[in-house]
């Protein structure tokens, strides 16, 4: 991943400690993501390699989780899903931290590698690829 990993401890940290509001940004519409959570756990590779030709998986990554309760998002999920879709797109996800003593914007550039839909939320399950401050 491309970040500063003192940003990404930093959001990890602040995410445990604060629950900060983040806001998945897609096709020109905001979705409150709750129940957030992020961590870096285990791939399963056995070895840094490119997956199915289309991105390049180390053998951990910073994974994050969240829902969404606007079942409206679903149908705008597809081209995003990682997968059998090589032309997947990056989910945006935005949200405010405190940083270096001073609260500041963060987004947060994600793959979408899994979602399970109840009747009330969509739970996606992402990898983490790039940090920004804004």
């Amino acid at each position: 991943m491309s970040d500063d990993s003192h940003l990404l401890e930093t959001l990890m940290k602040y995410n445990v400690e604060h629950s900060p509001k983040f806001i998945l940004h897609l096709n020109n519409n905001t979705y409150c993501l709750i129940n957030t959570t992020i961590e870096n756990s285990p791939v399963p590779v056995n070895e840094p390699t490119t997956r199915g030709g289309v991105y390049f998986s180390e053998k951990f990554a910073h994974k994050m989780k969240g829902s969404v309760e606007d079942l409206t998002i679903v149908p705008l999920l597809t081209k995003k899903m990682l997968g059998p879709n090589s032309e997947f797109g990056e989910l945006k996800i935005s949200c405010e931290i405190e940083f270096n003593g001073k609260i500041v914007s963060v987004d947060v550039f994600t793959n979408l590698t899994n979602s399970l839909q109840t009747p009330k939320s969509i739970e996606l399950s992402m990898i983490i690829v790039n940090l920004e401050t804004v």
